[in-house]
């Protein structure tokens, strides 16, 4: 009989699994299609990344005392934009200053991750009172949930900017333009059966 897996290792692979999905996205774009709002809401591909470097930091360190406050985070600060600095990257910010911020996000979360038993406590004061106290393996099923939710927003985003699906990019729509376009074409036509329906 095969030994049972061990849950905290099975999500750490998980949440890593979405991370690199996610910085993936931005492989092989430039600058402008990095940073540009594809949504009404102004959701771009370098803010996502910001924004889950700037996520694990707060679950993965202040909520178990392990806070980094050697790292200087402007958009974080009292003074900081509060609808959203930590979705958008501003002029300033390069693209190489983004992804060495994601990166050391990742090292300090799996460093609390690996020193931490996943029954180990931790509160999250930012949460209602009733729920705020919590352990490691809660705060890890929250942060997969919410790194996939994201990595799935800039699969979106990615296929918009230029056809690119995949966890790596590696299926481009142009690949086959008119196998995509009979597929989509079936998808509509279903749609607007339903609608007709529905109107009629």
């Amino acid at each position: 009989m095969a030994a049972p897996e061990d849950a905290k290792s099975v999500l750490h692979q998980y949440l890593r699994a979405q991370r690199d999905a996610l910085v993936a996205k931005l492989d092989g774009l430039g600058e402008y299609d990095i940073r540009r709002p594809m949504t009404p809401t102004g959701t771009n591909l370098l803010g996502l990344v910001k924004h889950v470097g700037s996520v694990q930091l707060g679950y993965l360190g202040e909520v178990f005392g392990r806070a980094s406050y050697d790292l200087d985070l402007p958009w974080l600060d009292d003074e900081a934009d509060a609808e959203g600095a930590d979705m958008w990257a501003t002029a300033d910010e390069s693209r190489e200053f983004i992804l060495d911020f994601y990166r050391t996000s990742c090292e300090r979360a799996d460093a609390t991750i690996g020193a931490l038993e996943l029954d180990s406590p931790g509160v999250v004061p930012w949460w209602a009172a009733e729920r705020r106290d919590v352990t490691l393996h809660r705060v890890l099923v929250h942060l997969c949930v919410e790194v996939a939710r994201h990595a799935g927003h800039a699969d979106i985003l990615r296929e918009n900017i230029d056809g690119a699906t995949g966890n790596r990019n590696e299926h481009p729509v142009q690949d086959d333009p008119k196998a995509w376009s009979t597929f989509v074409g079936r998808i509509e036509g279903a749609a607007q059966q339903v609608r007709d329906r529905a109107e009629g």
